[in-house]
């Protein structure tokens, strides 16, 4: 975190003394001017501009700050104002940086008056620094249409995402990478956004950032979708972005001897999670998202809901497997009848289902079939509810079952998504048949897979090594 300098800083204490604030108070103020200072250094804005402020706390608002700090870090910002009002600083034309001050000020620290005589520790004196009609200095013509506030356009941005009911992970990426355009065009107004601006910022995601190409693919989709549904303005083609390069992708798969390798290294609880990742070839969150009502026994079906894209499937039951899964679900039972009696609040479930069906949260159908092992406490309501297994940690346990298993390959949750579908393109499924298990739109997603099984063809390649000496 910068220092904060001593001609804002000196100032700004005795103004908090002549305030009359405890020793407390002012160390809580003190420490919202040095995170404010660094928010205004980071992103480029004038830390004498209220529009500043706004942006200040809508960081502190998605940094999960509460009311009341943000209320507390206001006043600090709202006291450096104040100070700087009696001071004469010069706020409209303060540069981006927020370091200089008026000359006065500076010439105060070679004067044979005290410091503390200059900056009335008497509260009923006000200072009588004259304004330095010399601290002029204009905004030069880059720092034009910038630091304006982007508080609507975020706002926005969650209104029409939560509207389309897209996922919370897309959410999070595109008010990032909305959050990152703000900083490159230096909070320029957001009315006079052109396509000039994404090129430019595409680009230097690829050359001076040197992202992946799936990286600048996802801005891209972020600024397309803020363009379009946010600001409301055609995006046209975008012509003249420089690339980043696309490489051929393979996912990495794993055998089944190393398979059951990993699964030997796992717990029980997470050890059943990667044989339905694997069995299934489900995505790690949609294994989390498990429901007891997912679960047709009788069928031998899993049914996934609200998949990647919000799509639904169905998937075979591994048979193998179903002692496990019936087991797991008698867990569930208890830890169930054990939640009523302890009164909680019910599971969580998704959008609006709960207000609609006010029950729903307590039946058993709605229960996660994979729980974690304690309650959830709201915030706001002290409701306790429960919540499924962290991804984490199942990330976590994987990992580690890889490293003690001593797998050469870089395996993670979804390299048993991978190895589900090669394993079953080498065992002559059609392509098609593997594209509705996987969920994919697109055969085409389907088709990397080819790559990680070897053909089978008449004219399979064989290495040189392998040819018979003449």
């Amino acid at each position: 975190m910068l220092k904060l300098p001593e001609k804002i800083n000196l100032p700004f204490q005795h103004h908090l003394l002549n305030r009359g604030l405890s020793e407390k108070d002012r160390h809580l103020y003190n420490k919202w001017l040095r995170f404010y200072w660094d928010f205004c250094h980071k992103y480029h804005h004038p830390a004498f501009d209220q529009n500043s402020l706004s942006l200040f706390l809508t960081k502190l608002r998605e940094k999960g700050q509460s009311e009341a700090q943000r209320k507390q870090a206001s006043m600090a910002i709202a006291f450096l104002y104040e100070m700087s009002s009696l001071l004469k600083v010069n706020k409209s034309n303060a540069i981006s940086d927020a370091t200089h001050l008026p000359p006065s000020l500076d010439r105060a620290k070679d004067d044979n008056s005290s410091t503390q005589n200059l900056y009335y520790l008497d509260p009923k004196h006000e200072p009588t620094v004259k304004a330095d009609t010399s601290y002029s200095i204009g905004p030069s013509p880059s720092q034009l249409n910038t630091g304006s506030s982007w508080v609507f356009v975020f706002d926005t941005l969650v209104s029409e995402i939560k509207m389309r009911h897209y996922s919370p992970k897309t959410l999070k990426a595109y008010r990032g990478w909305t959050r990152r355009f703000q900083t490159f065009t230096k909070s320029k107004d957001y009315q006079l956004l052109s396509q000039k601006d994404v090129i430019d910022f595409l680009s230097d995601l690829a050359v001076e950032k040197q992202v992946a190409a799936s990286t600048q693919n996802q801005a891209f989709n972020a600024l397309l979708f803020l363009f379009k549904q946010v600001l409301k303005k055609e995006f046209g083609e975008i012509n003249g972005v420089v690339r980043a390069k696309r490489k051929t992708y393979i996912p990495t798969v794993l055998s089944r001897s190393e398979i059951d390798l990993i699964f030997d290294h796992l717990d029980d609880s997470i050890d059943l999670i990667a044989k339905l990742l694997y069995g299934c070839g489900l995505r790690l969150f949609e294994c989390l998202n498990l429901r007891v009502q997912n679960f047709n026994f009788d069928q031998g079906i899993l049914t996934i809901h609200d998949g990647k894209g919000g799509k639904d499937r169905t998937v075979p039951i591994p048979e193998s497997i179903v002692p496990e899964l019936q087991n797991q679900l008698q867990k569930v039972v208890v830890i169930h009848k054990a939640d009523l009696k302890a009164k909680y609040s019910g599971t969580f479930l998704p959008d609006q289902l709960g207000n609609k069906y006010k029950n729903a949260a307590k039946e058993f159908v709605w229960q996660w079939f994979f729980p974690a092992q304690s309650l959830t406490t709201l915030t706001n309501s002290k409701e306790r509810r429960r919540y499924h297994i962290h991804e984490s940690v199942v990330q976590k346990a994987i990992k580690k079952a890889v490293g003690s298993a001593r797998i050469t390959k870089r395996a993670t949750a979804h390299t048993f998504r991978h190895s589900f579908a090669s394993h079953l393109l080498q065992a002559n499924y059609d392509i098609r048949t593997i594209q509705e298990l996987l969920g994919h739109s697109d055969v085409r997603t389907t088709m990397i897979y080819t790559h990680t099984v070897q053909s089978r063809t008449l004219k399979q390649t064989k290495s040189p090594l392998d040819f018979d000496r003449d």
